[in-house]
């Protein structure tokens, strides 16, 4: 019989190359562990992240921020995620920042997390909003001393001299707040970007990933899903 490229194993015909013991020969294996039938964003969201938490050795809550500047041209850059619930997710900068005067310009930012240990990576888009100042407060009370002291002493996105003037700065924040508590710096603050679109991807072999996405036209709207094709 003539060889057409075909594995025959265990009663499933497979593509020759694609006999990995998790290749689609297998039943459920498009659908193992199947996250794809969660009804709820937020909620997969978090279970996903528990799961990083423990196997991503550096920064789980670590995501890009795409912003856009005056012309239209995005701006992305990898920042923390200080805190998720229902309403969005959270993240702190200076105000003066280059992301900061693009997201006060043009309130709309999309994330993505990645986590290359799980081979996951979440996309989120949606308008953006600041967090009130008491949240601010809340959270800068957190930062270690020397990073509110950097807050302070940091022109986040302006041209810097020298590394010395930088050094100088933190010095001089440092010799005016020697003791007590630090004050949050009026231009520092955060942003919570409120989701409209969610979407879940998961690597699979041979490039055949799950990828579902959620939609809703505004906050508080019931989500829909969508499988997507990889």
């Amino acid at each position: 019989m003539p060889d057409h490229g075909i594995v025959v194993r265990a009663g499933h015909s497979v593509p020759r190359g694609m006999t990995d013991t998790n290749s689609i020969e297998h039943p459920t294996w498009l659908k193992s562990g199947d996250f794809t039938e969660s009804e709820e964003p937020f909620r997969l969201f978090a279970a996903w992240l528990d799961e990083a938490t423990g196997s991503e050795p550096n920064d789980p809550t670590a995501m890009a921020l795409a912003t856009v500047d005056a012309d239209g041209l995005p701006n992305v850059r990898m920042v923390l995620m200080k805190g998720f619930d229902a309403q969005g997710f959270v993240f702190y900068t200076n105000l003066d920042s280059r992301k900061g005067q693009e997201l006060a310009r043009h309130p709309k930012a999309a994330l993505m997390f990645h986590w290359k240990s799980l081979r996951r990576q979440v996309r989120v888009r949606g308008p953006v909003e600041p967090v009130t100042p008491t949240e601010a407060d809340a959270y800068f009370a957190t930062r270690p001393r020397l990073a509110q002291i950097g807050a302070w002493a940091s022109k986040q996105s302006a041209p810097l001299e020298s590394r010395l003037a930088f050094e100088k700065a933190v010095a001089s924040y440092t010799a005016k707040y020697p003791v007590g508590a630090i004050p949050r710096p009026p231009n520092w603050s955060g942003f919570r970007i409120i989701p409209l679109s969610f979407e879940f991807w998961h690597d699979r072999p041979f490039r055949l990933h799950d990828r579902i996405e959620f939609q809703r036209s505004h906050p508080g709207e019931t989500w829909t899903k969508t499988r997507l094709y990889p």
